[in-house]
């Protein structure tokens, strides 16, 4: 085995410095601008689309987005999916409000409601009503915690909703390589260091699945999606 592929045999977990910075902070700022391009690099946006017309039965009422970050992601797949579903009320979640009024205007013109909270997902979840929503999603956001807390977040999350879907890093040779690539689209240094930390903390395998509440079903799929993605779907 080789050093590269070595490191990455097993799931490593270091701090991001985009999660240290101010909101506000230039370089913060430039790397959410990249995140932007990535996720474009990544499909991760038509993927969930995909993933949400599979195993939504029907035109959703309610969906919450985890990690929300500034809205886009999630504008990129309602966009993908007005015409079939009109009128859905999103619930975008994260610590930070960066939602823009460009991206709440964006969202109203496709005639979905957004709501945003600024809340801790640990927290929000102990007062949050049990199926409340038709479908959770989340983008590059399981990846930031450790097995024991994704335990526990995920057990959170099957009561909220009946299905769960995520995009996440795929932990192997080529993303990580990839990576240090970044500064071609112009990603600063923020960017590149946490692609790399994200990459070392993503997922392989059915790591996921094996996490999943085990009275809440088999999950659905677990898959890579593409050569950087890695999929996941479980519903109770």
């Amino acid at each position: 085995m080789s050093a590269l592929n070595e490191s990455i045999s097993l799931r490593r977990l270091v701090p991001e410095i985009l999660d240290g910075l101010a909101a506000d902070d230039p370089k913060a700022v430039h790397s959410r601008r990249d995140l932007v391009r990535i996720n474009a690099l990544m499909f991760n946006a038509p993927v969930m689309a995909g993933l949400l017309r599979k195993h939504v039965p029907c035109a959703p009422r309610r969906i919450l987005e985890i990690g929300a970050g500034d809205g886009k992601f999630m504008l990129a797949v309602a966009r993908r999916l007005a015409k079939e579903w009109p009128a859905v009320e999103l619930t975008l979640l994260d610590r930070i409000d960066l939602v823009s009024p460009e991206t709440r205007a964006g969202f109203k013109r496709l005639g979905w409601q957004v709501e945003t909270v600024t809340a801790d997902v640990f927290e929000w979840m102990e007062n949050a009503d049990e199926g409340r929503f038709e479908a959770v999603t989340a983008n590059l956001f399981l990846h930031h915690f450790d097995d024991a807390d994704l335990t526990d977040l995920l057990a959170g999350l099957q009561r909220l909703a009946p299905l769960l879907l995520a995009t996440e890093p795929y932990r192997g040779s080529v993303p990580l390589a990839a990576t240090r690539l970044l500064w071609a689209i112009g990603a600063n240094g923020v960017t590149v260091h946490d692609a790399a930390a994200s990459v070392r903390a993503g997922f392989s395998g059915m790591e996921l699945s094996a996490l999943w509440p085990a009275g809440a079903g088999k999950p659905i799929e677990e898959r890579r999606g593409g050569p950087f993605s890695h999929v996941f779907a479980a519903g109770s």
